[in-house]
C-alpha cells in the first residue's frame, strides 16, 4: 500500500511502552477525564507495558490521586443513573467490568435515591408505552418488562411500576 506522501511508507511498528511512559501517558489521559484502575491495566496491556511493573504505575497513579475508584464509581454512577437512565443493576455490572471492587460498588449505588430512580423508571415506561404496540395486554407487558430489565432496573421493582401505569391507564 502506497501513501500519496512517502513512497516507501510502511505500516508503523508500535514498541511497547516503558513503565515511565505508561506513567506518563496515563497521568495525562487520567487528568482529562476518570479513569478506573481496570481502565489503566487494560491501557498498560494494550500498550504491552511489562507485567511486572503494571502494577507499580498503578499504585504510583493511586497514591498521586490520578485514579480513585470511588471518586471515578461516583462520577460514573451519577452519569448513567441520571443521563442515561441505567437502573442499578446495569451500573453494577459495568463498574464490575471497569474493575471496580464489589464493596465500592455497593457503597455508590447505597446512595443513590430509590424514588428518584422509580420515577426515572416510570418515566421511561411511559415513554415507551407510548411507542410499543402489542396485540394483547400480556405482550405489552412482557416489551415493557423486557425494555426495563435490559435497563438494568430489578424485576420487583418494574412490575410495581408496570401495575402502576396499569392502575393510572386503563386502556394502558
Amino acid at each position: 500500500m502506497r501513501d500519496k506522501n512517502n513512497i516507501d511508507s510502511k505500516p508503523r511498528e508500535r514498541r511497547p511502552k516503558t513503565s515511565a511512559e505508561a506513567l506518563q501517558s496515563l497521568m495525562r489521559l487520567c487528568s482529562r477525564a476518570e479513569k478506573s484502575s481496570g481502565d489503566a491495566l487494560r491501557l498498560m496491556q494494550r500498550w504491552e507495558v511489562a507485567v511486572a511493573e503494571r502494577q507499580g504505575v498503578l499504585d504510583k497513579l493511586i497514591a498521586q490521586r490520578f485514579i480513585d475508584d470511588k471518586r471515578y464509581a461516583e462520577a460514573y454512577v451519577r452519569e448513567k443513573s441520571q443521563l442515561a437512565g441505567w437502573g442499578t443493576r446495569k451500573i453494577a455490572m459495568q463498574l464490575r467490568q471497569k474493575g471496580v471492587e464489589k464493596e465500592i460498588i455497593t457503597e455508590v449505588l447505597a446512595t443513590l435515591d430509590n424514588d428518584d430512580l422509580r420515577h426515572r423508571l416510570k418515566e421511561r415506561l411511559e415513554r415507551k408505552l407510548r411507542t410499543t404496540k402489542a396485540a394483547t395486554e400480556y405482550e405489552l407487558r412482557g416489551k415493557l418488562l423486557r425494555h426495563a430489565l435490559s435497563a438494568g432496573y430489578d424485576y420487583d421493582i418494574t412490575v410495581e411500576v408496570i401495575d402502576e401505569l396499569r392502575r393510572e391507564n386503563l386502556d394502558y
